[in-house]
């Protein structure tokens, strides 16, 4: 299974979203210029997110994107499966032999359990192991 620029960049706009929950909304122009990203693409990929109501959109002056839910609510495996449809690892699986259809559907199990279980939340909030986020001083 391969995740396009459509995938990546929805959980792009979602994380973002995520790490300023609750602070009003954002705009997809501050988000492209901080990711580096286009924000004609964003555009087009905040609409299937809208509509399936994992963010809305705020008129006006100040206005912008926000979450349509707490960002605990939402998963990576929901926003993958909005942007890039169900999720396989191949196609065609109902005509492999049984042990091939046995792994194909292994794999795309174990694949669904950690996108389902990964929130946006725990992306947003992402550390690499054994960073503290303080500053650490030498004299």
């Amino acid at each position: 299974m391969k995740i396009s620029t459509k995938g990546r960049y929805g959980l792009t706009i979602m994380m973002e979203l995520a790490k300023k929950h609750g602070d009003g909304p954002i705009s997809l122009k501050s988000i492209a210029q901080t990711n580096d990203l286009s924000e004609h693409y964003l555009e087009q990929l905040v609409a299937p997110l809208r509509n399936a109501g994992y963010v809305r959109s705020i008129r006006g002056a100040y206005g912008g994107y926000v979450l349509g839910d707490d960002p605990n609510n939402i998963t990576a495996g929901d926003i993958i499966r909005t942007l890039e449809g169900p999720i396989s690892p191949v196609e065609g699986i109902e005509n492999e032999e049984p042990a091939k259809k046995a792994l194909w559907m292994k794999i795309r199990d174990a694949v669904k359990d950690v996108l389902d279980s990964t929130t946006i939340e725990d992306l947003a909030n992402y550390q690499e192991e054994g960073e503290t986020g303080a500053y650490m001083f030498y004299i």
